[in-house]
Formats: C-alpha cells, structure tokens, sequence
C-alpha cells in the first residue's frame, strides 16, 4: 500500500481533498472546478477511495464523496515537529515587531 505522502503529492488529488475538506461533491462538480475530464477525476477518486482518503454514498442517481480525515493523520504526525519549530520563530517575529512598533496608549478611550 503507498503511503499518505505518495498519495497525495499528484497535484490533482491535493486539489480534489482541497475541495472535499469543504464539502461533499459529485465527479461532475469536481469536474467543473478542476477543469478535469470525468475520467481523470474518477481515476483520481478510485486512488484516493482505495488508499481511504474519500467514501463515498449514493443520492439519487449520483455518487457523493467526501473526504475520510483518519489518513491524514499520519501527515498530521509527520508535520507536528515542524508547526513547533515555525510557531516558536513566528512567536518570535511578533515580540520583534512589538518592540519595534509599541502600540499607543490607549488611556481614556473605550472600545
């Protein structure tokens, strides 16, 4: 079985789980928002289906999917380390610029 990381470096299946975190879609909308041929989301979808990312359920004469969060979890654990190191510099960048732009007082004025 690939891994999550093999998964989902194809452009178009990122695109795809992009617009599933919002949303339940059908092939054709899909379709219409990446400007895909139906046959290229579907293969796109079955990759994704068969690896756990989308599920999908029948409405009518359509086929609904959305996005399955569990695998990214294993990305989610992969990127933890880095969102520690980014939130300590970005913590640091923003003590910077306080010090350099101290707010005004605001002494006498309400909100």
């Amino acid at each position: 079985m690939e891994s999550a990381f093999t998964i989902i470096a194809e452009p178009s299946r990122r695109a795809i789980l992009g617009l599933l975190a919002s949303a339940e879609h059908s092939v054709g909308d899909l379709e219409e928002a990446l400007g895909l041929s139906q046959p290229s989301v579907s293969k796109h979808l079955r990759v994704l289906r068969e690896a756990g990312f989308v599920e999908s359920r029948v409405d009518a004469q359509r086929r609904l999917y959305r996005i399955r969060p569990e695998p990214l979890m294993e990305i989610d654990a992969w990127l933890e380390p880095f969102r520690r190191y980014w939130s300590t510099h970005v913590d640091a960048l923003e003590r910077h610029l306080d010090r350099m732009h101290p707010e005004p007082s605001r002494k006498g004025k309400k909100r």
